[in-house]
């Protein structure tokens, strides 16, 4: 057989092939996939009910609850002091961030106030929490698309931040540092400066962070467009932080409604993105955490002089009413409704944290998506299930 007629017998066979070439649909059945509850796009312990039609979700149900942890009911029999070390263990990566909303609750209801420099280094170490907390979300985004690199310089740089949250508090992960009417320590000698230095670190994280995955074409088409979430919906299933100023709505409870901390002294910016998608999460959260580092540094060069401690009781017995008081953490809205009937312990205590609204608004939004989409969207809405299981 010669060359010519190779090509001619080729020729034949694909045109007889385009012939018998039809269109079918194939009627697939439904299918029901679990994701979890111990699966690494969860973040922790939550499971994904999600019924497929191929590989569309055509419905998902997020199931939680299955830590069991309580924090509510044991708050109620413990004293204020103790209580601290309950509560810094809800959000695990952005610990100290916890305790502060409650502690300005129980000032709130004793009428204390604690001197200026420990309101500043409460801020501090606040921003201090979130800039830990957003290094691991920038890093572990990359891995839910495939990317491992960003989550070993996330490790890598996470760990300036929390030396330094170490050598103030004594805790790299549960500080107990806040005390009712200021903190248990001022800052050790030298602090400030290994602190720049550690912040500098952050800055060229975030810099490492915009080269690795923004500028990734698989990047931007992986989430550009996945997992919108318009305005009015993060409004009604009750978004906050990052997730919803990704869906540019312009709240910020540092800037619109700060108690107790230091914001309204610093020059600083709210960012938004108007898209909604799981690329506007991510940016709106690379932003903040530059944000945070031009705040601490701001904290830093400012910081008053003066005790860390207010004259209160060595017995804290807090006056009877009620107090709601949120401040702005790394996940969003974060809040405690104190009741207190006079006692040495809260009659009740109600814990407002983003994370459950995160979750929630999974049904909505995985609505129609591709299975490969549910892992980028779970990562970009970024919640901790110790927030939600509390």
């Amino acid at each position: 057989m010669t060359a010519v007629t190779d090509r001619q017998k080729l020729s034949y066979i694909a045109s007889q092939a385009a012939d018998a070439r039809v269109n079918v649909e194939l009627e697939t059945e439904g299918m029901t996939l679990n994701i979890g509850p111990q699966h690494p796009a969860t973040h922790g312990t939550l499971r994904i009910v999600a019924q497929l039609d191929g590989e569309q979700v055509i419905r998902a149900e997020p199931v939680a609850g299955y830590m069991h942890r309580g924090y509510e009911k044991l708050a109620e029999v413990r004293t204020y002091p103790q209580v601290t070390t309950l509560l810094n263990r809800i959000d695990w990566l952005g610990s100290f961030a916890n305790e502060v909303p409650f502690i300005l609750a129980a000032e709130h209801l004793m009428e204390v106030e604690a001197p200026p420099r420990a309101t500043w280094i409460r801020t501090i170490l606040h921003e201090m929490s979130r800039v830990a907390h957003m290094i691991l979300f920038l890093g572990d985004m990359g891995v839910q698309l495939g990317a491992v690199t960003p989550v070993f310089f996330a490790f890598r740089d996470r760990e300036y931040v929390l030396d330094q949250i170490e050598a103030a508090t004594g805790g790299r992960f549960h500080p107990n540092f806040d005390r009712i009417g200021g903190l248990k320590d001022d800052l050790p000698k030298g602090w400030i400066e290994s602190t720049k230095v550690a912040l500098a670190k952050v800055l060229s994280f975030c810099d490492e962070m915009e080269d690795l995955l923004l500028g990734s074409e698989i990047f931007q088409a992986r989430t550009r467009g996945i997992g919108v979430i318009p305005p009015d919906v993060a409004m009604q299933y009750g978004l906050s932080g990052a997730n919803a100023r990704g869906s540019g709505i312009d709240w910020d409870i540092r800037r619109d409604n700060c108690i107790g901390l230091a914001y309204p002294e610093l020059d600083w910016k709210v960012w938004t993105h108007p898209d909604g998608d799981s690329f506007a999460r991510f940016w709106v959260r690379l932003q903040e955490t530059r944000e945070a580092v031009k705040m601490i540094e701001q904290l830093c060069d400012g910081l008053p002089s003066g005790p860390v401690m207010a004259k209160v009781p060595r017995i804290i017995k807090v006056p009877a009413g009620e107090a709601y008081v949120a401040t702005e953490n790394p996940l969003g809205e974060m809040g405690y409704y104190v009741v207190s009937q006079g006692d040495l312990t809260p009659f009740r205590v109600k814990i407002r944290s983003a994370s459950f609204n995160n979750v929630s608004i999974t049904p909505w939004i995985m609505r129609g998506v591709y299975v490969p989409d549910i892992v980028t969207i779970l990562g970009s809405l970024y919640f901790i299930l110790g927030d939600i299981d509390r």
